[in-house]
Formats: structure tokens, sequence, C-alpha cells
């Protein structure tokens, strides 16, 4: 092999790679503990809604993200109308690229790709459970992620 060829190879080897292996759901629940009679009962709920995301790596190179979506509907201060948590996860092929990025892309892009399906999860989950569905607002995780390492810087 030439040296031409050997160092075109070397440059191959060393691009950088990011793609979405696979998208799954890791969890899924729906609780709606005052049924049947919450369907009878009027009023504008209160929607809540918590979001966290978490990376693992898996093997080198493969990383699983999760982002967990919690609504919680609430018809004045108690009674809850009903609760959903889904944990969209993924896995992400990351190779050649500096720490720093790795951890912006696993903190804010990979969430970015996981979120529409979270987003469709929750809304059909809550509209198959007899409710308007809840239309979950755009989340920037690059201020989740800013926030989180100034949290874990202090």
């Amino acid at each position: 092999m030439s040296e031409q060829e050997n160092k075109q190879e070397n440059q191959a080897e060393a691009q950088p790679v990011f793609s979405v292996e696979k998208i799954y759901v890791k969890d899924l629940s729906l609780e709606v503990p005052h049924a049947p009679r919450i369907f009878l009962e009027q009023g504008e709920p209160n929607v809540e809604m918590r979001i966290s995301t978490q990376s693992d790596k898996l093997e080198e190179g493969y990383y699983n993200v999760d982002v967990t979506v919690t609504v919680t509907a609430r018809l004045g201060d108690e009674r809850v109308m009903f609760l959903n948590e889904v944990t969209q996860s993924g896995i992400f092929r990351l190779e050649n690229i500096p720490a720093d990025d790795e951890k912006l892309l696993l903190g804010v892009a990979c969430p970015n790709i996981l979120f529409p399906y979270a987003r469709e999860a929750v809304s059909t989950t809550i509209t198959r459970a007899g409710f308007p569905p809840v239309v979950l607002a755009p989340i920037n995780f690059e201020a989740m992620f800013q926030q989180q390492q100034e949290q874990g810087n202090a």
C-alpha cells in the first residue's frame, strides 16, 4: 500500500460519525385514577409537564439516550385526571468526536431528535384515554443542557 493510500485510509477512519441506530419507546404508562367519574366532571384542568434526559455509554462508540416526559393533569389542586409518562429512547453512534462536542450531542442533539417521538406518544396516549389531546410545546434542550452544566460546576 502506498503512503498516500495509507494516509487517505487513516483520514477516512478519523472522520467524525454521528448517526441514529435505533429509536424506541422504553417505557409508557398512563393512569386515570378517578375513571370513569372524572369524565363527568367539568372544569379546565391544570396541566403540568416535567422533562428529563439521561445518556449512558453502551459500548465503544454507542450511546443510549432517554428523554422522559411526565404529564399530569389535575382538576383544582388535588384531583388527578390523568398521569402519563413516556420514556423515548434512542441508540446513537458517536465516533471520532471531541469529548466536549460528544457531551453537547448527547445532551442537546439526541434529545432534539427524540422529543418529537415522545410528544406524539404523549398526545396519542392521552387521546386514546378519552381526553382532549395535549400538545407539548417545543423544548430548548440547549438551555436545559447549559443549566445542568452550570449546576454541575457549582
